[in-house]
């Protein structure tokens, strides 16, 4: 009798992990379905929106915009790394850009506390979780954002810093090319069978929330085991450790969406607070940066420059709010108001995401359109040409 209890629990931790890798690569596939759709249906848009950060303010929402379109902090940061290297895009310029984009990647987390919106205690602490990435790095963008317009810190700073441990040779400055993912394959094909990327973006956007949901179902059945609940007790028991496992993990699936998604469902059903996975997510923060860091590799100065732009806005954020408790709650007492608030009036979550990722972005860079064709034919200027290999496999 004991032996087929162990056979059915062996059966079932290795069902449930069949069902988690099934459902982290049908979530891959859809961002990755998502990106390459919105590529090739609004690459001219992108260079367009690109060129209109004369405005540095107009700039944030322009990064935010485009990320929270395509879903990729990491894909929208290493365009922005080939913008610059071509020279059409001056790292000050591309600074703001960048910011955006660190805002716009936290959607997907938000909307993954959707799922349990018919469960109202789940559903508050789902978004709590959910928001709090997205509070953190509006708050750190408050704190630089105008250091950089005033004073030029980060633009500044990473180019010293790149002038000091960076040695350029020309020979090595080559063409760009964007990581792709390792779906790449698969979603060209589908593509191309579709030949049509409306009908493909439609597609990766119900992809994705069939992912996140398969996916917030079979975490949570992996959450009840003990054999996590032994595990996130020492992942998160110290807020360092936290923070360390959080930036190696995200580095390693080079994708703070999937990393900062996984946790909603461990806070939404109570296998650990919010307080304790806050470090891990301000770490996923700064492991995301690998991929604009790797695509900077070989490029021009101020390529790598942007690069180290990523690196220390994430870190200097992890830096303010991670070492003190005091700074460290602040986010999260906001996350846990505006939870309290969503519960309260369902329409106050879904005017949040409207507002900060859609109409106020989208609001500023339309009535800054006028201004910018106005210098554009005072001053005309080239558009960068990007080029995201989305169909070549790594």
């Amino acid at each position: 009798m004991t032996e087929l209890k162990e056979a059915s629990q062996k059966s079932s931790k290795g069902l449930i992990i069949f069902q988690m890798l099934l459902a982290f690569v049908l979530f891959m596939f859809s961002i990755d379905l998502l990106t390459v759709a919105m590529v090739r249906m609004n690459n001219i848009l992108a260079e367009d929106l690109f060129q209109a950060t004369n405005n540095p303010f107009v700039g944030l929402f322009v990064g935010l915009l485009i990320t929270a379109l395509v879903q990729s902090s990491s894909m929208v940061t290493s365009m922005i790394v080939a913008v610059v290297a071509s020279g059409n895009l001056t790292l000050m310029q591309a600074v703001p850009l960048v910011m955006g984009a660190n805002i716009g990647t936290t959607l997907t987390s938000t909307l993954v506390a959707f799922s349990y919106i018919m469960k109202k205690g789940e559903f508050k602490r789902a978004l709590t979780a959910g928001v709090v990435h997205d509070i953190f790095n509006i708050l750190t963008v408050m704190i630089l954002f105008p250091l950089e317009i005033y004073f030029g810190f980060l633009s500044r700073t990473a180019s010293f810093l790149t002038n000091a441990f960076f040695d350029f040779n020309s020979e090595f400055v080559g063409d760009y090319s964007y990581n792709v993912l390792f779906t790449r394959n698969l979603t060209t094909w589908l593509l191309d069978i579709l030949n049509s990327p409306v009908i493909g973006l439609i597609l990766s956007i119900i992809l994705l929330f069939l992912s996140i949901k398969f996916l917030s179902d079979t975490v949570f059945r992996t959450f009840v085991s003990t054999n996590f609940e032994k595990i996130s007790r020492q992942m998160f028991k110290f807020p360092f450790m936290s923070f360390m496992y959080g930036l190696f993990f995200t580095a390693a699936i080079q994708s703070s969406t999937v990393t900062t998604s996984l946790i909603v469902p461990a806070v939404a059903n109570r296998k650990v607070s919010l307080s304790k996975v806050f470090p891990f997510i301000i770490g996923a923060n700064v492991g995301t940066t690998i991929t604009a860091v790797i695509a900077s590799i070989y490029k021009t100065e101020a390529a790598i420059s942007i690069a180290l732009v990523h690196v220390l806005f994430n870190l200097i954020g992890a830096l303010v709010f991670l070492p003190f408790p005091a700074l460290r709650n602040i986010p999260v007492k906001l996350a846990t108001f505006l939870g309290d608030q969503s519960v309260k009036r369902k329409f106050v979550g879904f005017a949040y995401i409207l507002l900060t990722f859609f109409i106020i972005p989208f609001i500023l860079i339309y009535f800054n359109k006028d201004n910018h064709g106005v210098e554009k034919e005072q001053n005309p200027k080239v558009k960068p040409k990007i080029e995201i290999q989305a169909d070549k496999p790594m």
